[in-house]
């Protein structure tokens, strides 16, 4: 087990061939919130600091979480050759449509549909462990049930379905997305 005080040109390289990554996030009071995420929706924006772009689909555990406390843990793990785990530890926000910067955050993203909001990471450490005991497999392809499902909404039921839920599985706020992602500007 290794620790860096900040992403490597490794370490990049490694996120950028991952199809998959995990989301951990937690408040006082609350449950743990534990999600995967895919499709083309992380990016490293420099060697401190990490975001990935957010659908919606579930509940919106993260942005309670990070609204309440702000901790979160991003792990990457090795499916394929040679065998690695890569957590990131750091403090996160969410940036909505609405917020000041969102424009320049998006730009760094391929647009998705149902794109609800961006989590920025501050990475305070990134951890590697062997990965020894995950096994091999194979990415068949990408699931497209999410992005024809949003592509099939109309602007005002995207915005309806971006004004809830209020709160989180637990009780705490949730920010929500007052306008869509793509209209920012426009």
């Amino acid at each position: 087990m290794d620790f860096f005080p900040a992403l490597t040109d490794d370490h990049r390289r490694f996120v950028a061939r991952q199809p998959v990554f995990f989301v951990a996030t937690a408040a006082e009071g609350a449950r743990i919130n534990l999600s995967p995420k895919g499709m083309d929706s992380f990016r490293v924006l420099d060697p401190k600091t990490v975001a990935y772009l957010d659908l919606g689909g579930s509940g919106n555990e993260t942005n309670a979480h990070l609204g309440a406390d702000g901790r979160i843990t991003i792990m990457f793990c090795a499916f394929d050759q040679p065998a690695l785990i890569f957590r990131i530890y750091g403090k996160g926000r969410a940036v909505l449509p609405q917020d000041d910067g969102w424009a320049d955050l998006y730009a760094q993203f391929t647009p998705l549909p149902g794109t609800r909001q961006i989590f920025v990471i501050d990475v305070d450490e990134v951890q590697t462990s062997c990965g020894w005991g995950v096994p091999f497999m194979t990415l068949d392809r990408e699931r497209q049930t999410l992005s024809k499902y949003y592509a099939r909404q109309t602007d005002a039921e995207r915005i309806e379905e971006l004004a809830g839920p209020t709160a989180s599985i637990d009780g705490l706020p949730v920010r929500l997305g007052t306008v869509l992602p793509d209209r920012v500007g426009a």
